[in-house]
């Protein structure tokens, strides 16, 4: 494992660099070091608030060279994706794309090519922003993470994760290692959709939504909405009332009205909390409308 000092010009903090090869090495420094080591994938939030002196770790630990931690894979439980896979690398994935098509829809919409170059899926995930692109989408398809830590290995569902905004059921000497997801049955759609003053700004409002239809009647449904809530949120009663209905102009109508009930949104420096709320059930339409389409019913 490569140790050094590192006094940066660029960075305005002094820091121990760690560049582990292995998980077990990098527990062993998350134990040690606790709140004074950080994590570094791709750099994209941790190295901005390092430069603005919002955090000021003492260690970097570098997952860079760690196998296993990086690449896409489909098994027989699903498409695993290692948590410093970069978001450049998942929208480029014919497996992706192919499988797991709601996913590779929301990573295109996440910053510029640039950003998504550096960015990795396990940092969208970690960071927990309301508004995280990529985490939505995988909340939305019934994601499970991987755990490492001290105790070994543990699996929980992705939507268990969240916390709060930038808070996550992570203890100390934890590290998420791997992203597992099923692709959709046959018979499904999806959308992704989110507004933002540009389209490099993070999302004002954003959904992402899976439906499965079977004889022309929705059989499962999933609806997660970002920056909606203190954490990515899934509309479970606009989930139960579809279930089993034909997408009829009022059924959607509904269901729209139902997520705008369900959703707590703020005022902050992006939008209102008023504007949200209106603006979730036009997204809503559209989202449930798309996906119907894709599902190859008339959504209407």
């Amino acid at each position: 494992m490569h140790i050094n000092k590192h006094d940066s010009h660029i960075l305005p903090v002094k820091f121990e660099y760690h560049a582990p090869e292995t998980v077990e090495e990098v527990i062993e420094l998350l134990m040690e070091h606790g709140e004074e080591a950080r994590l570094l994938a791709g750099g994209t939030d941790l190295l901005v608030k390092m430069k603005q002196r919002l955090l000021e770790p003492r260690h970097l630990i570098n997952l860079k060279k760690i196998d296993g931690l990086n690449g896409i894979e489909e098994r027989h439980d699903g498409v695993h994706i290692g948590a410093v896979t970069r978001l450049r690398d998942l929208e480029r994935s014919e497996v992706i794309r192919d499988r797991l098509p709601l996913l590779h829809e929301a990573v295109k919409a996440v910053g510029s090519v640039q950003i998504r170059n550096m960015a990795t899926v396990g940092g969208n995930i970690c960071n927990a922003s309301p508004s995280a692109d990529a985490a939505l989408a995988l909340i939305a398809l019934d994601a499970k993470i991987d755990i490492a830590g001290s105790k070994g290995m543990r699996r929980l569902p992705l939507e268990e994760f969240f916390l709060g905004p930038g808070q996550t059921l992570l203890e100390a000497g934890e590290m998420l290692v791997n992203i597992v997801v099923s692709p959709p049955a046959p018979g499904s759609g999806s959308a992704f959709i989110k507004l933002g003053r540009t389209s490099l700004d993070l999302a004002t409002i954003s959904i992402a939504t899976i439906l499965t239809l079977k004889k022309g009647a929705v059989d499962l449904c999933r609806i997660a909405m970002g920056a909606v809530a203190p954490t990515p949120l899934r509309a479970r009663e606009a989930e139960e009332f579809l279930k089993g209905k034909e997408l009829t102009g009022e059924v959607l109508s509904r269901a729209a009205k139902l997520v705008s009930e369900a959703i707590s949104p703020i005022t902050d420096i992006r939008s209102t909390a008023e504007y949200r709320r209106a603006a979730s059930k036009g997204l809503t339409l559209d989202a449930l409308t798309r996906a119907a389409k894709a599902a190859g019913g008339s959504g209407s």
